[in-house]
Order: structure tokens, then C-alpha cells, then sequence
């Protein structure tokens, strides 16, 4: 599992383990975690960054339509991973 620091506007930094990517509608999406134990915590992260720009930057999915159709997608590519919402 690949971990990745991320850095707040705040400048906090914070630890998370990449469990998935994927791509919908030209959109990448990463599945997140906090921890490497079974039961962790998750989150969908959607890449809002440019194109052009050299780093990515990254907010928590909270739209609920959206929220539902990407977990479907992660669930499909995790066959044994169950996303509760």
C-alpha cells in the first residue's frame, strides 16, 4: 500500500494509505485510508488540481450522488472491500 503525506491549507501534515485510483467522467478519485488495520477509516478524495499544476490537490467527495457512484466503482475494483456510506 502506498502512503502519501498530505499537507492542509493549515500546514498540518497527515498520513494516508492509498487503497485504490480510479478515473470517472475525467475525474481521478483516490481511496484513502488512515490506517493499515482492517477496520480504518476511509475517504473518497477527488483531485481538483489543474491539469498544468505540478502537485495535486485533493478534497473529500461529500456530494452525496457522487459519494454513491464512485464507492459502487471502488467496491468493483476491491472485490472483498465493503464501503459503508
Amino acid at each position: 500500500m502506498e502512503k502519501i503525506t498530505f499537507v492542509s491549507e493549515e500546514m498540518q501534515e497527515e498520513d494516508f494509505y492509498v487503497l485504490e485510483q480510479t478515473r470517472l467522467n475525467g475525474v481521478s478519485y483516490i481511496l484513502v485510508t488512515d490506517s493499515e488495520e482492517d477496520d480504518a477509516e476511509c475517504l473518497i478524495l477527488k483531485d481538483i488540481s489543474s491539469e498544468e499544476a505540478s502537485d495535486s490537490i485533493y478534497e473529500i467527495v461529500e456530494d452525496d450522488e457522487e459519494l454513491t457512484a464512485v464507492s459502487k466503482v471502488f467496491e468493483e475494483l476491491l472485490e472483498d472491500v465493503e464501503i459503508e456510506r
